[in-house]
């Protein structure tokens, strides 16, 4: 049995990752702050570990992200600079980094869909750029210890993110996590209806929780580039799909306005999963959004209002 470590596991992908593999060591955040120098180390150093799953990390939404800019970066920084360099020198066999679909350059350096080869031709969308940027590091450092030290250190990255405890804060939550609240809580309070930003036009690929977790570990089992790898469901819907399905799903029978004077975004971004798939991953494996959309209501709705995001 391989002796894994995963940090972040009070977040949505890590406490996916407990359930795909309970055998994997989440230590809390009290026991070992990622922040500190040679917390992560002194663990390592105590216990036995194969390999690392890293998964920590700084998040907010684009408020958060634009008032503290330079924190984000900083803590995220210090963060992955704090993992990769415990786990070289605890001699860890390999780390799989998640990194963050804000990675990739805005338009107009880029063409669609999204592929690795394009991670570094042009800046992040501005509104998030200290944690796009500290995430993009991420993938810099890992290149850069395989190099020198000849570290099997390898990163993924998703697209938009859903399911179970995830951030269901209305800022800084993800798009599904805020809408599935805000829509719920118009039910519970009678409301005759919801507003949602822009037209509900845009198209996004969303992923499951739980396939993520499904996928990292499969890349510890089959992947060892030095290069970035896609690992996203690319199957498209718009907004307004998203929000007639968790109408449905939460049972809500209100109104939805749509404020067509807020921005409504990037009409879309597609990516490419081809390397993943031809690495064996098949795309019958990812968990369909109705599928994913209802576990991930049911959940919310038996847990409301003990959920991450609600004070």
């Amino acid at each position: 049995m391989k002796q894994i470590l995963a940090t972040g596991g009070n977040g949505m992908v890590g406490s996916a990752l407990q359930r795909v593999l309970p055998s994997a060591y989440c230590p809390p955040r009290q026991d070992v702050d990622l922040l500190q120098d040679g917390a992560l180390y002194n663990e390592l150093h105590s216990n036995k570990y194969d390999y690392i799953i890293h998964l920590a990390a700084k998040v907010g939404g684009i408020k958060a992200n634009a008032d503290f800019v330079s924190d984000f970066y900083r803590e995220n920084e210090k963060i992955n600079q704090n993992v990769l360099h415990a786990a070289k020198e605890a001699g860890i066999k390999k780390v799989v980094s998640l990194l963050s679909t804000c990675v990739y350059p805005d338009a107009p350096y880029v063409t669609y869909p999204l592929t690795e080869d394009q991670l570094h031709m042009g800046p992040p969308h501005h509104s998030n750029f200290g944690y796009a940027y500290a995430k993009r590091m991420l993938d810099v450092m890992s290149r850069a210890y395989r190099q020198q030290y000849g570290c099997n250190f390898i990163t993924a990255i998703p697209n938009n993110l859903y399911g179970e405890n995830d951030n269901f804060d209305l800022e800084n939550g993800h798009v599904i996590a805020a809408l599935m609240r805000k829509i719920w809580e118009a039910k519970l309070n009678n409301r005759p209806s919801v507003e949602c930003w822009g037209t509900g036009a845009p198209l996004r690929e969303f992923t499951y929780s739980k396939d993520i977790a499904r996928i990292l570990v499969f890349l510890l089992e089959n992947y060892n580039g030095e290069n970035p790898i896609n690992v996203g469901n690319t199957e498209q819907y718009s907004i307004k799909q998203v929000v007639e399905l968790l109408c449905e799903y939460l049972e809500y029978g209100g109104e939805i306005i749509w404020n067509i004077g807020k921005p409504s975004g990037q009409y879309k971004k597609p990516s490419s999963n081809t390397k993943l798939i031809n690495l064996g991953w098949k795309k019958e494996e990812y968990t369909p959004l109705r599928e994913g959309l209802k576990k991930t209501c049911e959940w919310f709705k038996i847990k409301y209002p003990n959920v991450r995001g609600i004070k």
